[in-house]
């Protein structure tokens, strides 16, 4: 252990944080939680509770591109871009087309790959040490389509994954053989694939048990903002409303999100962390799903969570800070009622909106800034819950060794 990093903080409440947290802790480090609204706050607690390595990809692929800006446009749309003049979201939806390219996609899932490799055994690790929450194993996590031809697009996609070193085990299905293993499925599916060795969970009550536990092995939980760091002779130093300042730490985790980039910009982190908002709500269901059930092509997912179904959806490029759309819950309405059967999409509750911090090459922020005192982790888009407790696992040997993770060096924030 680097017996200089005894007293580490942790800025963010959400899974990154909280893995982070968890894990200096297996490694005897004392750690202090920061978070401006408490646990699981963010995008942590409404998104569709997948855990899935097996399909977590770079969100800048060559599918992109096929909307087009007149279909980008639409609130109707999978991928909503608002119209705007905001120059910092111009600039980031530049270089995420530039990345939108199969050669950069193939380079990006390449370094994604040893990652995914340690994602669902880091949240054994994390249930196995006392987080008092489950993971659920699903042998019918199905993508469902309309059409064999809609299918292609996975089919290919897995190819690639599978040429990057990632096995994904899946069988093919039709829409009789979808329709028997999840019977909410429609009769316009008549065609799927049916994913094995994935799980999901509920992510708003497993970030609850994991910050539990966090405080319980004597972790400090403090909801007080952070406006800024810095890394003074004597150690990092917060600064929060009020010119109140907390500290010194041997180190600090930067793990806010959509605004990670506000607090490591001066540890020169250049790159840029955009919100890929995405929706959600539940529904009733009279008996539990037996698993996930994706729709690739609308881009919605849904998840059983007890008597309830969450229905998550979209990728909505605009300020984290605006209100719910309601024109974006509705069209996620509209893409999944004619493809379920016997749920009522109109009794809805829990209508939330959350920003995935996405970047323009796909791939997350995960290391040290310019100084070794300032760590940034966070930027993995739609993957934060499934690579959350891998990345805390990865950055916790990393400060308490003094020597970068080997599968973190594609993620240096400073690239």
């Amino acid at each position: 252990m680097n017996t200089s990093t005894n007293r580490v903080a942790v800025v963010g409440a959400g899974m990154v944080g909280l893995s982070t947290a968890w894990f200096l802790q297996e490694r005897g480090v004392e750690v202090t939680v920061y978070d401006r609204s408490g646990v699981a706050a963010g995008s942590s607690w409404g998104n569709a509770g997948w855990l899935t390595p097996g399909i977590s990809t770079p969100l800048p692929e060559p599918a992109v591109l096929k909307y087009g800006i007149r279909a980008a446009l639409s609130p109707a749309s999978p991928v909503y871009v608002p119209p705007s003049l905001d120059r910092r979201l111009l600039r980031f939806l530049a270089r995420f087309t530039r990345n939108s390219t199969m050669t950069r996609w193939r380079r990006a899932m390449d370094a994604l790959v040893p990652i995914n490799r340690l994602a669902l055994e880091s949240f054994d690790l994390l249930t196995e040490g006392g987080v008092d929450a489950s993971t659920h194993a699903t042998e019918s996590f199905i993508a469902a389509y309309r059409s064999e031809d809609e299918r292609g697009a996975l089919l290919a996609e897995i190819e690639h994954i599978a040429r990057a070193g990632q096995q994904v085990d899946y069988e093919l299905l039709d829409g009789d053989r979808a329709r028997a293993l999840q019977p909410l499925l429609s009769e316009q599916v008549t065609a799927g694939i049916r994913l094995r060795g994935q799980r999901y969970l509920d992510p708003g009550a497993f970030a609850a048990a994991l910050g539990e536990a966090v405080e319980s092995r004597g972790a400090a939980l403090d909801l007080r903002a952070v406006t800024a760091v810095h890394d003074l002779p004597r150690g990092v130093q917060l600064s929060h409303p009020g010119e109140e300042t907390s500290g010194p730490y041997d180190a600090v985790v930067v793990a806010t999100g959509t605004w990670l980039t506000d607090l490591v910009a001066p540890f020169g982190v250049r790159a840029l962390v955009q919100a890929g908002r995405g929706y959600s709500f539940s529904v009733p269901v009279a008996e539990e799903m037996r698993g996930p059930v994706y729709f690739p092509t609308q881009r919605v997912a849904c998840t059983p969570l007890g008597d309830r179904l969450r229905v998550a959806g979209m990728m909505e490029f605009r300020s984290p800070d605006a209100p719910l759309d309601r024109r974006r819950i509705e069209a996620i309405v509209a893409a999944a009622r004619p493809l379920l059967r016997g749920i009522d999409l109109d009794d809805r509750r829990d209508e939330w909106v959350g920003s995935r911090p996405c970047t323009a090459d796909g791939l997350p922020l995960i290391g040290y800034t310019r100084s070794p005192r300032v760590l940034a982790a966070g930027g993995h888009g739609m993957w934060g819950v499934t690579l959350g407790p891998a990345t805390g696992r990865l950055l916790a040997q990393t400060i308490t060794e003094g020597e970068p993770a080997a599968a973190l060096a594609p993620f240096d924030p400073l690239r």
